[in-house]
C-alpha cells in the first residue's frame, strides 16, 4: 500500500535517500532485513511519524494503508480504542502457506474500526490473510453508511474469527467470488441488506469451499434502498459451491424490508451446489407486513445436492423450511432435509406453515428428487405441511416424518408426492387431511402411505413432554434440546422404514439430538 507520492513527503524523502546512499554498502544487509516479517502497531495516542513498533505506534489506518505488508507481517490495534477509516489490503498484499497477514487487537478488548459511511476493511484479490479479535462498525444502514462492512472479493485462503460487525446499509460481511475461506464467531448485528453474504459472479463455480461456523446474524432489519429486491436476511449464500453453514444462529432479521413481495430468511441458498446447512437456530425472523417469506430455512432456486440437517426453526414469520423454485433459475434438485425440528412456523405469511413448498416456474421437473425424512413438524397455529398455489414438483418423498397440524395437517395442491412411514396428527381433530378425518379413508383414496400395499404410515399422538415453548438460542443447546424426544416404549420409536435397507438412502447417522439413528425410526429425535 506504499504510494510513490510520499517520497515527496519531507519525512520520507530525506529516508529515501538516505536508503539510496546506502544501499552501495549495506545492500545485502537491507535484502536480510525486508525478509524478516515485522509487527505494526497503532494507537489512538501514537503519531504516524514513528516507526510503528509496539513502543511507538503509528496513529491512523490512513498511514497504515500506506505501507507495504509482507507475507508474515501483523498489525495490531488497541483494543478498546476506535479507529476512523476503512482498512484496505490489496494484490500486492499477500501471506503465504505458514506466513499469513495477520490483523488483530491487542491489549485489553477488541479494537473497533469505524467505517463511518464506506466499507471498514477490504481485502482485494489476496491471499492468507487473518482478520481476528476486531469491530467493524458503520454509521447505521439508515444514518448515512451505504456499503457492505468488511468485504472479502476475489481473495483465497482467508480466515476470519471473532469479529463484530454492524450499522452498514448492505452486508455486515460479504464474500464475494472467493474461495477456501473460514468464518468463525462473527457476531453480525444492525445492517441492511444480511448479516453475512456469501456470493459468486454468476455461475456455481467462482465462490468456493467456504466454512461458516458459529455465527449470530442477529436483527439486520431490511436496506432502506432496495426497492424491488428482498433485504434482511440473517445469511445467506448465493452462487457458490461447497458451502458448509454450522452452528449458527439467526434471529430477527428482516422486519424493516422496505416493500412487499419476496422477502428475506434466516438461513438460506439459491443458485448453488453442496451446501451443508447443519447445527443451525433459525428462530423469531421476520418480513415487511403483507410481504412473502420471513422464515427459517431455505433452499432456493437452482439449489443442487443441498442438505439441511440437525437444525432447529421456531417462531418464524414465514415457513420452518422452504423448498423453492422461482421462474429463470436453474432447475432444482437432489436435495435433502433430514433429522430437522420446526415449531410454530408460518403462522404470519401466505401459504406458510412447518415445510413450504412453492415453484413459480410452474414446470414440475424444474424442482425434483428432494428427500425430506426423520423431521419432526409441530404447529399448534398452522400446518404442518403447505402447497403453495404454484407447486408443481416431481420426486418429493417423505418418509419417517411425524406431522402434526393445528388442524389442516396439509395445506394445497399436492403433486404426487410420496409419503410412506409418516406418522399424522392434527391437535383439534386427530387427523384431517382434504377435509377427511379418517387417516385409513385418507390413505385409501390418494394411495398414500401404502408400501407393498401395506399401510406403513401412523396416526398416533405423539405425548411430547414439553412440545410448543422452545427458547434456545444457542447452537450449542441442541443435542440437550428434548422437547420433541419420544416417550419411551413409544410405536414411534420401532415403526418407521428403514430406509437404508429399502431405498439405499443415507439416513446420516445422526438423529438431532446426535444419537445413533434408530433404523425404523419415525421423526428426529429418539
Amino acid at each position: 500500500m506504499f504510494l510513490l507520492s510520499n517520497i515527496f513527503n519531507s519525512n520520507y524523502y530525506h529516508a529515501y535517500w538516505l536508503t539510496i546512499g546506502l544501499l552501495s554498502c549495506q545492500q545485502g544487509a537491507i535484502k536480510e532485513d525486508e525478509s524478516k516479517a515485522r509487527a505494526y502497531y497503532l494507537s489512538v495516542s501514537g503519531n504516524d511519524l514513528d516507526n510503528g513498533s509496539k513502543a511507538k505506534p503509528w496513529k491512523t489506518i490512513s498511514h497504515l494503508n500506506d505501507q507495504l505488508l509482507k507475507a508474515g507481517d501483523s498489525v495490531y490495534f488497541e483494543g478498546g480504542q476506535i479507529f476512523t477509516g476503512g482498512i484496505f489490503i490489496d494484490s500486492n498484499e499477500m501471506g503465504t502457506t505458514g506466513k499469513p497477514i495477520v490483523v488483530t487487537s491487542y491489549g485489553n478488548g477488541k479494537a473497533i474500526i469505524d467505517g463511518t459511511n464506506a466499507t471498514a476493511l477490504t481485502v482485494n484479490r489476496s491471499s492468507f490473510i487473518n482478520i481476528l479479535n476486531l469491530g467493524f462498525k458503520g454509521s447505521g444502514r439508515k444514518t448515512g453508511n451505504t456499503k457492505d462492512g468488511v468485504i472479502i472479493n476475489n481473495s483465497n485462503n482467508i480466515y476470519i474469527d471473532s469479529l463484530s460487525v454492524s450499522g452498514f446499509q448492505k452486508s455486515g460481511l460479504l464474500v464475494y467470488a472467493s474461495a477456501n475461506v473460514e468464518v468463525n464467531r462473527v457476531y453480525a448485528y444492525d445492517n441492511g441488506f444480511a448479516g453475512i453474504h456469501i456470493i459468486g459472479r454468476n455461475g456455481k463455480t467462482d465462490c468456493h469451499d467456504i466454512l461458516i461456523r458459529n455465527c449470530l446474524a442477529e436483527n439486520n432489519p431490511g436496506d432502506p434502498t432496495n426497492l424491488t429486491n428482498h433485504s434482511g436476511n440473517g445469511i445467506l449464500a448465493g452462487y457458490c459451491k461447497k458451502v458448509t453453514i454450522e452452528y449458527c444462529a439467526a434471529s430477527n432479521n428482516g422486519w424493516d424490508m422496505p416493500r412487499t413481495g419476496n422477502g428475506p430468511v434466516g438461513i438460506w441458498t439459491y443458485e448453488s451446489d453442496s451446501v451443508v446447512i447443519q447445527h443451525c437456530i433459525a428462530y423469531r425472523n421476520k418480513t415487511s407486513p403483507g410481504a412473502s417469506d420471513g422464515g427459517g430455512f431455505d433452499l432456493d432456486g437452482g439449489v443442487t445436492n443441498a442438505v439441511i440437517q440437525y437444525c432447529l426453526s421456531y417462531e418464524n414469520q414465514g415457513s420452518g423450511f422452504g423448498l423453492f423454485q422461482y421462474a429463470g433459475a436453474s432447475n432444482w434438485y437432489n436435495n435433502v432435509i433430514r433429522y430437522n425440528i420446526s415449531e410454530n412456523d408460518g403462522a404470519v405469511t401466505t401459504h406458510c406453515a412447518g415445510i413450504l413448498i412453492w415453484n413459480s416456474s410452474d414446470v414440475a421437473d424444474q424442482l425434483k428428487d428432494c428427500f425430506i425424512y426423520n423431521n419432526t413438524i409441530y404447529n399448534s397455529k398452522a400446518p404442518a405441511i403447505a402447497y403453495a398455489t404454484e407447486s408443481k414438483n416431481q420426486g418429493f418423498r417423505f418418509y419417517n416424518n411425524i406431522f402434526i397440524g393445528k388442524d389442516d395437517i396439509v395445506t394445497g395442491k399436492e403433486t404426487n408426492s410420496i409419503y410412506l412411514g409418516n406418522n399424522w396428527y392434527s391437535l383439534t381433530n386427530g387427523f384431517l387431511i382434504d377435509g377427511s378425518t379418517s387417516f385409513q379413508n385418507w390413505a385409501t383414496t390418494y394411495n398414500k402411505e401404502k408400501y407393498n400395499n401395506q399401510l406403513v404410515g401412523m396416526n398416533v399422538n405423539p405425548s411430547f413432554v414439553n412440545p410448543g415453548i422452545a427458547a434456545i438460542t444457542a447452537p450449542s443447546q441442541l443435542n440437550t434440546f428434548t422437547n420433541y424426544q419420544l416417550p419411551a416404549g413409544s410405536l414411534l420409536r420401532t415403526q418407521g422404514l428403514d430406509v437404508l435397507q429399502l431405498f439405499t438412502i443415507d439416513n446420516g447417522g445422526k438423529t438431532f439430538n446426535q444419537s445413533t439413528t434408530p433404523s425404523k425410526g419415525i421423526g428426529a429425535c429418539f
